[in-house]
């Protein structure tokens, strides 16, 4: 029995070491110290997760991709409408009646609309990017400490597989040897049922690691692909958006002053063009990342009834 006090000491969580250092000196019956080790281990390490689990919840909530991604759809949606013909040389006619200046007019109007959602984009961007960086620290201690927790549920796992086959082995060749002994068939079935219950608490146990473990993954993917759209932003803000507003916005001042004859409108549709490419390439990333984070949800809520069965 002493070899099976030590195999099983080692399941302990260092909470339970120290609680059993401090009662040393009182007598302990092997039976119910055992009833106990086989009840409740691994609690402190499911415990330490499910706070962990509640606290990588509300970082999923707070979404970039959410944040953004109406504000990349306006203005996404304002770009297509600029009609570039407008600009077109209209005919004697038409600029004797004024048709050329009005729709120049209409052109630099509708430019100009497109230029506030920019700024208003340009703004919600630079607001996030500021507003990211503690979360995202205190996200990442977490996730350092969430992957620390389930790895000792695995050891804890393994050492309680090893001690039911020791245990169990045991039982086999005591049942053989106390054929004739009520007593100690007795004590057989009590061990026999305290393996039954470790059975069942190292079940529960597996399946809380194994969803700890997937969410974990999904966290970690999650948080790159945050970081990986986030990383576009300045770039398309300070250089694409920055760029287009530049151009067009020349281009409208002309347009608005009837003074487009000559100019080359190749540049400025190009411009206008690959903003919108680099805007509809967004809003894929965005629509991924928020597919990704939902499946983050769903699997966080899973780990969350795993650990409330462990618990």
């Amino acid at each position: 029995m002493d070899s099976s006090h030590d195999r099983t000491a080692s399941l302990m969580t260092p909470a339970k070491l120290a609680q059993v250092a401090a009662a040393a000196r009182k007598p302990i019956s092997p039976a119910a110290f055992l009833d106990q080790m086989a009840a409740d281990v691994g609690h402190a390490h499911v415990k330490r997760l499910a706070e962990l689990q509640v606290e990588l919840e509300g970082h999923g909530r707070e979404s970039q991709a959410a944040t953004i991604q109406p504000a990349l759809a306006r203005l996404r949606k304002a770009l297509d409408p600029l009609d570039f013909s407008l600009l077109q040389p209209q005919g004697l006619w038409a600029s004797m009646t004024g048709k050329s200046r009005n729709a120049g007019a209409g052109f630099a109007s509708r430019v100009e609309q497109i230029d506030e959602l920019a700024r208003a984009f340009a703004g919600e961007v630079q607001s996030v990017l500021q507003q990211q960086q503690a979360p995202a620290g205190a996200a990442e201690r977490a996730l350092v400490e969430f992957e620390v927790e389930y790895r000792a549920l695995d050891k804890i796992i393994d050492q309680g597989a090893r001690w039911l086959q020791d245990m169990r082995g045991q039982l086999k060749a005591r049942h053989a040897q106390a054929a004739a002994d009520p007593a100690a068939q007795e004590q057989i079935r009590a061990d026999a049922a305290r393996c039954e219950t470790l059975v069942g608490r190292l079940k529960a146990l597996r399946a809380a690691a194994s969803a700890s473990q997937q969410a974990h993954q999904l966290v970690r993917t999650t948080a790159e692909r945050r970081a990986a759209l986030m990383a576009q932003m300045p770039r398309v803000i300070g250089n694409e958006i920055r760029e287009w507003r530049s151009r067009l916005g020349t281009l409208a001042t002309a347009a608005a002053e009837g003074k487009v004859a000559g100019l080359n409108l190749e540049g400025p549709k190009e411009v206008h063009e690959e903003l919108g490419k680099r805007l509809d390439q967004l809003l894929a990333d965005c629509g991924q990342l928020r597919a990704q984070e939902e499946a983050l949800a769903r699997q966080l809520a899973v780990m969350g009834e795993q650990l409330a069965a462990a618990a």
